[in-house]
């Protein structure tokens, strides 16, 4: 939790600070005049649940969100540059159980768009992202072995398309031929064992590690992300976000899916809820069972393969623009 707080605030005092005054405002409505729109958002969302005597039964709990969003626009006749930095980092803690992680996401993305003039939504584009996480995740209820970490893995993505936006900040559609992904599992244990589909270690007959598991994972193939923002009823809004990756040397058609909806409820300037759906599949993340060996006594860890990954989200709490 700690090292989540520092790296977002510093990273939030660069990203301000770092621009001038004029970021902040829109210029008269003078097209040839460059523009910066920046926004940023902080929000928390805490929920708790309490029982005395309760006859039907209970577990006493408390769980909190806090997130991040920070975006900086700039305009100029035919050229858009975007770039985004999104974290958050959840905890739950139930009766008699110790703190268990429930969302933790570091994002950084910026895309460059150019078109030929206003009369074309088709713009020629380049785009980068990074992902990672702050803590360590377990296959709860097991705390004895980590099964990711900071930088294990983490996520570069860096290529180059055309993107389509009549509306391009409400909707976009980019499809790039070349895009490079990388993975990076920057852990000894993860990368021996071949998590996230890095190369796993060779041992030789006694155990010993003859070679170690690779570090760094690079693919080159095809991407296509689509995002769609927009308000259904009045203080309801909601966001589409798609993005499939398929890589040209290993598995050509086998395809990565990341897939949010969120739903946005407005109550008023400072509070609101939130209701997501959050669906991915990669087939280099292959899911493990944990069963206990009868004969040793000893755990041991089946490999089920690549599972569709899905999660859902519900909050309410405190937002605040700035």
């Amino acid at each position: 939790m700690f090292r989540f707080l520092v790296i977002t605030v510093i990273l939030l005092s660069q990203l301000v600070n770092a621009q001038p005054d004029s970021l902040y405002f829109k210029p008269a409505a003078n097209p040839n005049l460059p523009v910066w729109t920046n926004k940023n958002t902080a929000g928390l969302d805490i929920n708790e649940v309490a029982f005395v005597n309760w006859n039907s039964g209970g577990s006493n709990s408390i769980s909190g969100l806090i997130g991040v969003n920070s975006s900086l626009r700039y305009e100029y006749l035919n050229f858009i540059w975007d770039s985004n930095l999104l974290a958050r980092y959840g905890l739950n803690k139930q009766e008699d159980q110790e703190f268990r992680k429930t969302d933790d996401l570091l994002e950084m993305s910026s895309s460059v768009g150019f078109r030929k003039n206003k009369r074309t939504n088709w713009y020629y584009s380049a785009r980068f992202s990074f992902k990672t996480q702050f803590a360590n995740g377990y296959n709860y209820p097991n705390t004895s072995n980590e099964i990711s970490k900071f930088m294990a893995p983490g996520y570069l993505f860096l290529g180059g398309g055309v993107e389509y936006g009549k509306n391009i900040d409400k909707f976009s559609t980019y499809f790039s031929p070349l895009t490079l992904k990388t993975t990076f599992v920057f852990d000894e244990a993860l990368s021996d064992s071949g998590a996230f589909g890095v190369e796993p270690a060779q041992y030789n007959v006694n155990g010993d590690v003859i070679r170690s598991g690779e570090r760094v994972r690079e693919e080159l193939g095809i991407l296509l992300t689509s995002a769609f923002e927009m308000e259904l009823f009045e203080n309801i809004g909601i966001r589409n976000l798609m993005s499939f990756y398929t890589d040209y040397i290993n598995d050509f058609g086998n395809v990565d899916v990341d897939w949010e909806v969120v739903l946005d409820f407005k109550v008023n300037n400072f509070v609101r809820a939130t209701l997501g759906s959050h669906l991915r599949y990669d087939n280099d993340i292959k899911i493990q069972e944990e069963v206990v060996n009868v004969d040793t006594g000893k755990t041991e860890y089946n490999d089920l393969g690549a599972r569709i990954q899905w999660k859902q989200l519900l909050g309410v709490g405190v937002v605040y623009e700035f």
